[in-house]
Order: structure tokens, then sequence, then C-alpha cells
């Protein structure tokens, strides 16, 4: 049932480009939300990575789509207060967040398995069907990897983007990666900077 997953992702314009998993989930808000409804998190799910080519999500439903905005806003209060410059003082108000993603952290990851395919390879399949704590559990550990480790919180930025809220890893050399995407956010910037020097020209 590979049309079960493998679903139009394009359709919902869903991005993979932030260096995590936990922050390609983050990027589902922009420029419109993302994650609206079932389907699109049913393809966010498959085109993530988070379960293997083909796993069946008929069993996905809204509650799903709950709990996964409700990762995504955890994820965005801590890894916001990393890229805001200067901190801010009193970190007491993200206790509850980080508590809280510590809790979705907790379950173990789905149980994967090598199975023979038509062909007599070896694939990757789910012992059973992936429950929602289970992937959820996959990105809060991401979460918690990235906000412990000092290597990757040092390449943490949001982009430069006009209202752009994503933050992405900046692998790039040297560091000089200014924006969430080169083809979206940093077009958008090379645009509007050319519609000033024609502006000023005319004038």
């Amino acid at each position: 049932m590979a049309s079960e997953t493998t679903v139009a992702t394009a359709s919902y314009e869903l991005r993979f480009d932030a260096g995590r998993i936990c922050l390609d989930l983050l990027a589902t808000t922009h420029p419109d939300e993302r994650l609206g409804a079932v389907e699109p998190l049913r393809a966010w799910i498959a085109a993530s990575g988070l379960v293997p080519a083909g796993t069946p999500l008929r069993h996905v439903d809204a509650s799903w789509v709950a709990h996964f905005r409700e990762m995504r806003d955890l994820t965005g209060r801590l890894t916001g207060q990393l890229v805001h410059s200067p901190p801010a003082a009193d970190l007491r108000p993200l206790d509850h967040a980080l508590t809280r993603l510590n809790e979705l952290a907790r379950p173990a990851p789905p149980a994967p398995r090598a199975v023979r395919a038509e062909d007599g390879t070896l694939v990757r399949e789910l012992h059973a069907p992936p429950d929602c704590a289970a992937l959820l559990g996959v990105v809060a550990r991401d979460a918690v990897e990235l906000l412990t480790d000092p290597v990757a919180r040092a390449c943490l930025r949001q982009c430069e983007g006009d209202n752009c809220p994503v933050v992405y890893l900046d692998t790039s050399r040297g560091r000089r990666r200014r924006w969430c995407s080169s083809e979206i956010c940093g077009n958008r910037e090379r645009v509007a900077r050319h519609r000033r020097r024609a502006a000023l020209a005319r004038a």
C-alpha cells in the first residue's frame, strides 16, 4: 500500500532542508500551516523518513495532528531561545516546555525488522503499525540531542528572510548561510533588492 504513504508531498510544499528532523517539523509553520489536516501529516511522516517507505499510515487520525503540532511548538520555543540574541535572562518559563519534551522522548521508537522483498533483497519494515507516541519519541529525542549538543547548538540560525521563523543548522563553509532556503527566502530577498535598486534608479 505504498500509495498510503507516498502521498504527493509537493502539493503540501513540505521541506526537509533544516538539518534535523525536529527542525524540519518546525518548518511546517511557514509560510502557511502545513499540518492542518491528517493527509499532510501522513505525507510529512512518510517523507521525513520516520517510517520505512510503504508503511501504511491509514490509522493516523486528527489526534496525531494535535500531538505533532504540540511537539512542533515545544521545539520552536526551546530552539527559539537559543537563536535569540541576547538570550532571555530568565529561562524558567521554558522549564515546562523542557519537561514536556523529556516526557515525549521517553517512549521507545518503532521496532524495525528486515524482510525479503519479491526480488529477494532485504528491505526494512516495522514489526507493527507505528503509534503516535513512538514516532513523537523519535522527533523528541532528536530535539533533546540538538539542545544538549554544544556543537550543534552553535550552528543554529534563524532565517534572515522577512517574517520567516524557520530555524536551521548552518553547516555551510564559513557558517555564512543566511536563509532557510536560497531558492525561497534567498530568492525573495534578491528580488526585493533588485526592486529597491530599480526604484532608486527611477528616482
